[in-house]
């Protein structure tokens, strides 16, 4: 039987990446160039009002990261020239027709030579709303004519607050809605009445954001959908599958990506990550409670790993008229409990504490794990919110300290309250993501290419508390954390 490699197949390709700033996207940029130099070239499409400002933004915010010091060091003085000849940042919008490239001579180049489209277009600040124009990709996808490979970028949670086994298919009672009911029309209609309602007031750009946020959760609620960016996730993916006609498709659907596991280092991150915070905050002594079930499961996996599954699945399914949907997790095959987190976090923190200004080591202990949010209503309510109660009386004596004092704690609170709501359907969440299909392409990569184990996404290597104790909470204090 020949030999085949995935280097190979990747050697000589042209590739779109949407979403070029993000953790995912970046950490696959450089795995490409990384193990296949000879890639014909990546365009990274960024949003910029200029091509000048789009190279500033690739430099600045992709290239010019520490994540790149592997190849940046593999290259030496050669790098930059490589840089330059073989990554190309195209000024644009994914929801804009063209996704938004306005240069005649940009457009014809891209769709006469893109073989590889990435979409990874999104936010993970969950009180966002942001409606991916999946048909704008699409459309531009079609223009490709030597597209081998549409792979859309979303989430496990698109399944919304479903509990028990989560298969990979996209099992959505939106489904009719969208594709039979005008579904995006009526939306959009919602939106404008909104919009032209608070305008008519006069209301500030202040409270119009908050209004559109506020009626974005309200929509996906109501379709029994936790936030907006899950919400619109699931909309994207159904629009992509129903419009695609015979483009080939992978949907690949990450739980909560974490830091590298290995590649290009271990424990290389970009900002507080879910459960980073939950890291942070614990470390530094201020985390006393948190609304969660000790006993679920949580599902979390590597950044590296995504992104050999997204290789991997390019590879194995170019050319294919099909579309295919793949959890990319470890609940369902190695699933860690939030209880064992939190042991192993107390055991790193105890060993390692963190220090305040003084120089004086922080003391952790076990905080109260709550189980629902009844429960941590009524701990807030005797901890906080009656002494808050407390210091509004107080304050309004005729003293600034106590105001300015109530003013604080009030806003911190709010906060608070705000960032439960919104997690709450995450740390609470009872479902494990079925990931049948991403074993068996694992598989086939392993028989069918000699480098497979250069793209391995198995969550079964893993081991969680080394993982914790040794790359992730380390490569969180020395890439993210100011302590």
């Amino acid at each position: 039987m020949e030999s085949k490699t995935i280097q190979e197949y990747l050697q000589k390709k042209t590739v779109l990446v949407t979403g070029a700033t993000g953790f995912l996207a970046m950490v696959f940029l450089e795995k490409i160039l990384r193990v296949q130099p000879d890639v014909k070239k990546v365009y990274l499409l960024l949003r910029a009002p200029d091509i000048n400002s789009a190279r500033d933004r690739m430099h600045n915010e992709i290239i010019g990261k520490e994540l790149f010091k592997v190849l940046r060091e593999k290259m030496g003085a050669y790098f930059d020239s490589f840089i330059s000849e073989k990554v190309v940042a195209i000024p644009g919008d994914v929801s804009s027709e063209n996704l938004g490239v306005k240069d005649h001579k940009f457009r014809k180049e891209m769709f006469n030579e893109i073989q590889i489209i990435l979409n990874s277009a999104a936010t993970t600040k969950f009180d966002e709303s942001e409606y991916i124009r999946s048909s704008s990709c699409v459309s531009f996808a079609k223009k490709c004519l030597k597209l081998e490979m549409l792979l859309h970028v979303s989430t496990a949670y698109v399944c919304g607050e479903r509990a028990g086994l989560i298969a990979e298919d996209l099992s959505s009672s939106l489904i009719d809605d969208i594709i039979n009911n005008n579904f995006e029309l009526h939306e959009k209609k919602l939106v404008e009445e909104k919009l032209n309602e608070r305008k008519a007031q006069g209301a500030s750009e202040e409270i119009i954001t908050r209004t559109m946020k506020d009626l974005g959760t309200e929509r996906a609620k109501l379709y029994g959908w936790p936030n907006t960016y899950v919400f619109t996730k699931a909309i994207g993916e159904i629009f992509l599958h129903h419009s695609k006609d015979n483009l080939p498709l992978v949907i690949i659907r990450p739980t909560i990506v974490t830091s590298t596991y290995k590649e290009p280092f271990p424990g290389w991150t970009q900002g507080l990550r879910t459960i980073d915070s939950v890291f942070a905050g614990y470390g530094k002594g201020k985390l006393k409670c948190l609304l969660v079930d000790p006993m679920s499961v949580f599902d979390m996996i590597p950044v590296d790993m995504v992104v050999n599954s997204i290789i991997s699945a390019i590879v194995v399914n170019a050319n294919q008229s099909s579309s295919h949907i793949y959890h990319v997790g470890s609940s369902f095959r190695n699933p860690i409990k939030f209880c064992d987190i939190q042991d192993i976090m107390f055991r790193y923190f105890t060993k390692f504490p963190w220090v305040t200004k003084d120089g004086k080591p922080i003391k952790v202990a076990k905080f109260r794990m709550l189980r629902t949010m009844a429960s941590f209503r009524m701990y807030m309510q005797i901890r906080f919110m009656i002494p808050l109660q407390v210091l509004k009386f107080v304050s309004k004596a005729p003293c600034q300290y106590f105001k300015d004092l109530y003013a604080n704690y009030s806003r911190k609170l709010k906060l608070v309250m705000r960032m439960v709501e919104l997690y709450k359907p995450y740390v609470l969440f009872k479902g494990i993501f079925d990931d049948t299909n991403s074993e068996v392409l694992q598989r086939a990569t392993n028989e069918s290419y000699i480098d497979a184990k250069e793209f391995n996404f198995d969550p079964n290597c893993i081991d969680w508390e080394d993982y914790i104790m040794k790359t992730h909470i380390p490569g969180l204090e020395k890439h993210v954390i100011v302590k």
